[in-house]
């Protein structure tokens, strides 16, 4: 039986990993489609040989790695090299997170999505959609501040992801990841004892 889904996402600089790891530390069972992406994409990696004959040698790494920089600055500069780039890893990253979501044991399954809503948000996967939410100037500086990138290139990032209006849009549950760390266990506490209930229902119906 397909697990029941939480579908989490969020901006850049939102906090996608802190809520994920609190809902770890409650046992639930996490699967990161950017993880996934990463090891599609190191050397030896599925996702290598098919990049390599789209884009060509320069994308690929003298380590037999993705370049993720040389990747990165096509994928936010050329909207067809994004798609193309895209129709390579989604399918890959989809079949995959599938697989680890159904052989999870735990009473539901939180699968982190950044691209979530961009990619269309197919509610066929997720049994409830979570976004992580900031102000946009938070989610600058926290880029700013973990990864060295300079405002001008934070600001490219977001242009290319959906407006955080679209995305609260299509949530069915948030967390405001704008004030304390207290305040975000406080929030996930509670959300995790609404999926366990929700989950043990959706077993019990279905």
């Amino acid at each position: 039986m397909k697990p029941f889904t939480v579908g989490l996402t969020g901006g850049i600089g939102s906090g996608k990993t802190a809520v994920a790891d609190l809902f770890a530390r409650r046992g639930i069972a996490v699967v990161d489609s950017d993880e996934i992406a990463h090891e599609l994409t190191r050397a030896g990696g599925v996702a290598i040989e098919p990049i390599r004959a789209a884009f060509g040698p320069a994308f690929i790494g003298a380590d037999g790695a993705l370049d993720r920089a040389a990747m990165r600055k096509l994928a936010f500069g050329d909207a067809r090299g994004r798609r193309q780039l895209e129709a390579i890893l989604h399918p890959l990253i989809g079949r995959e997170s599938a697989r680890r979501s159904e052989r999870a044991g735990s009473a539901y399954v939180i699968l982190v999505v950044p691209l979530l809503v961009e990619n269309g948000a197919d509610r066929s996967r997720y049994s409830r959609v979570l976004v992580v939410d900031c102000t946009e100037a938070q989610q600058i500086e926290r880029v700013k501040r973990r990864s060295g990138l300079s405002e001008t290139e934070v600001r490219e990032i977001l242009s290319a992801q959906a407006t955080r209006e679209k995305r609260l849009a299509l949530a069915d549950d948030v967390i405001d990841n704008s004030g304390s760390p207290d305040a975000l266990e406080r929030q996930v506490a509670l959300l995790h004892e609404k999926y366990l209930r929700l989950a043990e229902k959706s077993r019990t119906t279905s």
